[in-house]
């Protein structure tokens, strides 16, 4: 049995991230496992972009959303490459999309209620003005709009890699295609059971994500999560110029379905996804085959309100969410074995991943975390109630 000062068990967004906090603080003695190649297309924090905003509709995120660029910031001081492209982001409500369809639970007003308690510029406005600003998008009149200017692309798939080698940098082992079989409390650490050998850690770090169950399964918590397979779509615009970095934002569409878009950025093509649009499924069943039917939303969606988006399909490629019944975060120790830390990222945590990596670590090293995560807690209601029921926004 090899024995380490903590081992970080899966490496996509938020555990590449705690490994390089980890190591930036233990040096050598750390170790990050991951189940498949580095890089890999199974999870939930492949692909080149996700949207980075300081928009936010709850309080909780909000709070977190600040320091999470300071976080993102210092990880490209140190690593000298560039990870977060600000574009601007536009927030837009069909309004009378959602009051004729009663769906979405997000509206204009609780995004500038966290503005204006954080003290965040943005501004507001109605169709009209979208179209002038933006002549890409068509509307039917009831829209309103936020834009906030530090919105952007945060690169997914180089900000792991570049979390993973800044970790080796200070001296941090990493397995790939090495899945754990089993995460068992032993005295005051934990054994880490692989097909090579069990290794043995004073912290482990659990951001396994739709496998979580399966690794926390010898310590005999399971979480109440639901596994969504979702997809994007990547289209070959002709129209390259209309819609590159720096003249097209970053977009979220509440109506019927809430989407959201990316100007060209990783390929040579937008990009358009929507927000919980899958269906459940798990890790084992998951398929990487298109919907039809999410295809021909999106493709309905695109000629309705950006027809120069558009063009023949690049690719659509999935991804999964594994979701909480709040669909809120998990960052907390396990309660009868506080040397295990459990990392969840609801489908949404990529943004908040470089901060989410230092969360992790204080938690590792038995320290109050920076920023207030007590509504992450694993024994909050929606985790330990089973009565307790879905309440996915949407």
């Amino acid at each position: 049995m090899v024995d380490h000062r903590a081992i970080v068990v899966g490496l996509g967004g938020l555990g590449s991230a705690a490994l390089y906090r980890l190591a930036a603080e233990l040096g050598p003695g750390v170790l990050g496992i991951e189940q498949f190649a580095l890089g890999h297309h199974r999870g939930a924090s492949q692909d080149h972009s996700r949207i980075i905003r300081l928009a936010q509709h709850q309080a909780e995120y909000a709070t977190l959303a600040a320091p999470a660029y300071k976080a993102w910031a210092e990880v490209e001081a140190e690593s000298g490459q560039q990870l977060v492209t600000r574009t601007g982001g536009l927030v837009i409500e069909d309004r009378v999309a959602r009051r004729d369809t009663a769906t979405g639970t997000r509206n204009i007003e609780g995004y500038t209620e966290m503005f204006d308690r954080f003290g965040l510029a943005y501004e507001q406005f109605g169709a009209d003005e979208l179209v002038s600003r933006w002549p890409q998008f068509r509307v039917d009149g009831g829209e309103l709009a936020l834009y906030q200017p530090d919105s952007g692309i945060v690169d997914a798939a180089r900000a792991n890699a570049v979390h993973l080698a800044l970790a080796r940098a200070r001296g941090a082992e990493v397995l790939a295609r090495t899945p754990v079989r089993a995460v068992r409390p032993d005295g005051a650490g934990v054994a880490v059971v692989t097909d090579g050998g069990t290794f043995r850690a004073d912290r482990v770090i659990v951001a396994s994500d739709a496998w979580t169950n399966q690794v926390l399964a010898e310590t005999g918590v399971q979480l109440p999560l639901t596994v969504l397979q979702e997809q994007v779509t990547y289209y070959s615009t002709p129209h390259l110029a209309e819609f590159a970095a720096d003249r097209f934002p970053v977009f979220m569409w509440h109506g019927r379905h809430n989407f959201y878009g990316f100007p060209v950025y990783g390929e040579v093509a937008t990009k358009l996804g929507q927000h919980m649009g899958g269906h459940e499924t798990t890790a084992d069943t998951r398929t990487f085959d298109r919907d039809p039917v999410r295809g021909d939303r999106y493709a309905r969606f695109i000629e309705r309100h950006i027809p120069r988006f558009g063009g023949p399909e690049l690719s659509t490629r999935t991804c999964l969410y594994t979701v909480p019944p709040d669909q809120n975060f998990v960052l907390d120790t396990l309660p009868e074995y506080r040397q295990i830390i459990v990392a969840n990222g609801a489908g949404h945590a990529f943004k908040f991943a470089a901060l989410i990596g230092r969360l992790l670590a204080d938690l590792a090293l038995d320290r109050t975390p920076s920023q207030p995560i007590d509504a992450f807690s694993i024994t909050r209601p929606a985790l330990t109630d089973p009565t307790f029921p879905r309440s996915f926004h949407v």
